[in-house]
């Protein structure tokens, strides 16, 4: 598999590729920080299919997106190595196992109810979660957050969205601005390549998309290919959306689902938590797919499934199918399966669309340090928001924001030790996960 530290490893085969990701969609666990560090360690530290500069800038640019950025990183990383095939495949593969999983989830969570093996179990992984975030972001603040310029761009978002509630676009712009304006005031603050820098590959050796290899000519930039994409992926999701309103109508439940999570992706900022406030308006008081306390227990089983956060479209999908019975009285499996899939597909069509678009543009970018100061700060800020994430979660986890003040020991105590087994031990996020699940199991028949 791994070849030597001093040449390059051999071209990857389209198959090769396709077992890696198919085996990406079943252990990306820890939301988009977690399936970040794990890209990293795979493709950048161990199989050096591409170099960790070009794997930050590729990142960057996802970051800057609305819709799921490990997902987007994928489908970037997929279509350098075999076009737009192996984009297609990379994307397709990160979310099926994800959406198969939660389909199976949500059907034994409509069907059979409060099962105490399940809340036990979901209750020792959710303090996992809050560990493995945390641990993924220090991985990636350790690599991205270089000087004291790009650390206090990481503080002030922190800040910002954690204190004061800033939305997250407003501090993507902010940090866009910063980057323009240290790009020109002080270039090398916001240079992530370079020798001084010591971006990295000296430790893992070449890697098949080095620093300095060309561009390849399916990734070189041209107005003809951009606006081809664009106009494909314009033309199927427009396509899709008449099929649906043509047979169920303009009001019926898919066709709505169809536009409402349109809109949903588009406002996907800062990863699925930064959405779902918007989801859960929409998809609870306006449409009625599916209660409040439904919404929540999506989220808990949405944490507990590989692929991306905001994979909690399926459960609303499936739930809202359920629910409003799209096939008719008898026929609820089908009509939930169908909400899961017109949620899903929606969702993550723009994702496709961004990449395959936009990534010949962003590679002729590579070495134009005025855009990609930007860039390196959005980075740096994005690093300040997904600590925030964490913060938040384990806000509701530990129980910090019980008015009477009960805080949940046996839960923070999972979750130290969880950071203990990662930061220290360096164990793998399956085991982790499986054995906080034990431990929530064994705490709950405690109690």
């Amino acid at each position: 598999m791994h070849s030597s530290s001093t040449t390059a490893p051999a071209d990857i085969s389209l198959k090769e590729a396709f077992w890696y990701w198919l085996k990406l969609g079943f252990i990306s666990f820890g939301g988009p920080a977690g399936q970040i560090a794990i890209m990293h360690t795979d493709l950048v530290e161990k199989r050096r299919w591409i170099s960790e500069r070009r794997f930050l800038h590729a990142l960057n640019y996802c970051m800057l997106l609305p819709g799921p950025e490990a997902t987007q990183l994928a489908i970037y990383i997929g279509w350098l190595l075999h076009r737009t095939p192996g984009g297609i495949l990379a994307g397709a593969l990160f979310v099926l196992p994800s959406l198969l999983l939660l389909g199976l989830l949500s059907w034994i969570y409509i069907a059979f109810g409060d099962i105490p093996v399940v809340a036990g179990i979901l209750y020792g992984i959710k303090p996992a979660i809050v560990a493995v975030v945390l641990a993924a972001a220090w991985r990636i603040g350790t690599r991205t957050l270089r000087n004291a310029i790009l650390i206090a761009i990481a503080i002030a978002a922190f800040l910002a969205i954690a204190m004061f509630d800033v939305p997250f676009p407003a501090i993507v712009l902010a940090a866009a601005l910063i980057g323009v304006i240290g790009g020109r005031t002080a270039p090398h603050r916001f240079d992530m390549g370079g020798g001084h820098s010591s971006v990295g590959n000296t430790s893992y050796g070449p890697a098949l998309i080095d620093d300095d290899a060309p561009t390849p000519p399916h990734a070189r930039f041209t107005w003809i290919g951009l606006a081809g994409i664009a106009l494909a992926g314009i033309t199927l999701a427009l396509s899709a959306g008449v099929a649906l309103a043509t047979t169920f109508g303009v009001q019926g439940t898919l066709t709505q689902m169809a536009w409402f999570f349109t809109k949903a992706a588009m406002l996907t900022f800062g990863g699925a938590y930064a959405v779902l406030p918007y989801v859960y308006q929409g998809a609870v008081d306006t449409f009625g797919w599916l209660t409040g306390p439904q919404m929540i227990d999506g989220l808990a089983l949405g944490e507990t499934t590989p692929g991306p956060l905001i994979m909690i479209v399926a459960f609303v999908g499936f739930i809202g199918g359920w629910t409003k019975e799209v096939f008719g009285p008898g026929h609820e499996l089908a009509s939930a399966a169908a909400g899961a899939g017109v949620a899903t597909f929606f969702t993550f069509l723009p994702s496709f669309i961004f990449i395959l678009a936009g990534g010949p543009l962003v590679e002729s970018t590579r070495n134009n340090l005025k855009l990609t100061a930007p860039l390196t700060a959005i980075s740096a800020s994005v690093v300040g928001v997904i600590v925030s994430l964490a913060v938040f979660f384990a806000n509701h986890v530990f129980g910090w924001q019980n008015p009477a003040g009960e805080w949940d020991l046996a839960a923070m105590a999972i979750a130290l030790a969880a950071g203990i087994a990662l930061f220290r031990y360096k164990i793998g996020t399956i085991p982790l996960i499986g054995a906080c699940a034990v431990a929530g199991l064994v705490v709950s028949y405690l109690h």
